[in-house]
């Protein structure tokens, strides 16, 4: 019986240990494809950037160059999730409301470049100002989002043992 029960410790053992490695594998691999994106988000909000700068360009030009570079903030904030995850062995929320939260500015920042423009016209017509509706109900929604976000990770940050933003896990804590 005890030989038993010690096959199948060995085979537990062998088959964590298979998973453990699989798991950091397909990590470190996702980590790549993300670090990849990553470089050509910031070359595409470079290039962005480098054509409002040079045509000094309105307000569409500016809003896109944002939306990329936050975009690749998004990218960066997923990647620092995935760099934590294969540190520590647990999955955060933290890294996820911020990415939440980036992704719902950015809608903020798009729908009030819209509305803006519905704004300028002398008149309104009903269509339009159906849209408009529309628009303020989803900004006041994703107002709402955003302040439970943001309560969010305040309590999180409230709730951590040693007050250290995710990431900065113990080195103990971590395995390492």
């Amino acid at each position: 019986m005890a030989e038993r029960d010690d096959d199948q410790g060995r085979l537990t053992k062998a088959a964590s240990f298979i998973f453990l490695h699989t798991e950091h594998a397909i990590y470190a691999a996702l980590g790549i494809l993300l670090a990849l994106t990553a470089i050509a988000a910031l070359v595409e909000a470079t290039v962005l950037t480098w054509g409002a700068l040079h045509s000094l360009g309105g307000a569409d030009q500016i809003l896109e160059v944002i939306d990329r570079l936050l975009f690749l903030l998004m990218i960066i904030e997923i990647l620092h999730t995935v760099r934590v995850s294969m540190q520590s062995g647990k999955l955060t929320c933290e890294p996820f409301l911020i990415v939440g939260l980036i992704a719902s500015i950015r809608r903020v920042l798009v729908i009030t470049l819209q509305s803006s423009e519905l704004t300028h016209a002398k008149e309104l017509p009903p269509e339009k100002y159906a849209l408009f509706q529309a628009a303020m109900i989803e900004l006041g929604v994703l107002a709402g989002l955003i302040i439970v976000m943001v309560f969010a990770i305040f309590l999180l940050h409230r709730a951590r043992d040693d007050g250290k933003p995710a990431g900065e896990e113990k080195h103990e804590d971590a395995g390492g």
